[in-house]
């Protein structure tokens, strides 16, 4: 993998910590929520997403819409699960699980699926990044505060939507522009959250008064973060792109620790040199 598409998926880790974070933050009803930052996302994104349509670079196609409205799904569901995962349980737990799940079934599918053949060292690093993200978690078992286990089955309930998104989405820009297609799935995942959103349309109200900057952050940080790692998909294989946007759970649990008075530092430490390390293997 090239350094330049290393950095381009780094930015979007980083990104994709800082979204996650704020969203923790969030007070009102979580559909709104996901509701609301998305119709946000589609406004910002609608601009850039048309550059391409203008220019000529591309064309408005059955393809572009069908493969915008399966991601829309796909994503609609994700933002759903890890949502309401966030409003029961630890980010802490939640956030480095679902990225933990997500590359390991992404690497697999891709590779029976897509028939990618990444090296071994490739292999090998993206083991030691799974590996990381398991040090980072620590022991999910562990006794004391709110019962883990729960937060544990939302982040792999997150993480199988991860790895569908990932894989249908790394097909489909390989002939489409990745902003058009992000905008485009933005766009009707919008128009797919609306009849919830309008059945609790007296909740509306309050959940733009009080959540309007998580909201329009993760309008921002959530279109930059995935519109990168769909660039890096066009040059560089899944298989390896997904484990390694995944070192931003190392950001996302310092996060987590620093903010939420969540875990272990020490382990947190160890956890980050170990991703990097797996970083490292998967750049060579």
């Amino acid at each position: 993998m090239r350094p330049g598409t290393i950095s381009i998926v780094l930015v979007a880790a980083a990104a994709h910590a800082v979204w996650n974070t704020v969203s923790k933050y969030k007070r009102g009803d979580t559909a709104v929520f996901v509701w609301a930052y998305t119709c946000a996302a589609t406004l910002l994104c609608v601009p850039i997403g048309a550059v391409p349509l203008i220019t000529g670079a591309q064309h408005v196609t059955w393809r572009l819409g069908a493969t915008c409205l399966v991601s829309a799904g796909l994503h609609a569901v994700y933002s759903l699960t890890l949502q309401t995962g966030y409003d029961r349980y630890e980010l802490g737990v939640v956030y480095p699980v679902a990225r933990g799940t997500g590359p390991v079934l992404t690497m697999c599918f891709a590779i029976l699926l897509l028939g990618e053949r990444p090296t071994a060292v490739a292999v090998l690093g993206a083991a030691v990044v799974v590996a990381g993200v398991a040090v980072v978690t620590g022991n999910p078992f562990r006794g004391g505060g709110a019962d883990p286990r729960g937060g544990v089955l939302w982040g792999a309930a997150t993480g199988a939507t991860i790895a569908a998104y990932t894989l249908w989405d790394g097909y489909a820009v390989t002939s489409i522009a990745p902003v058009t297609y992000f905008t485009g799935t933005f766009l009707l995942q919008s128009l797919v959250l609306t009849p919830r959103a309008l059945r609790r349309r007296e909740r509306i109200p309050a959940a733009l008064r009080t959540d309007t900057g998580p909201i329009l952050t993760v309008a921002v940080f959530s279109p930059l973060a995935y519109i990168l790692v769909l660039t890096a998909m066009r040059t560089a294989p899944v298989a390896l792109v997904a484990p390694l946007r995944e070192s931003s759970i190392v950001l996302g649990s310092f996060l987590a620790w620093r903010l939420f008075h969540e875990g272990d530092l020490a382990r947190r430490i160890l956890g980050a040199a170990i991703v990097l390390a797996g970083i490292a293997a998967l750049s060579l």
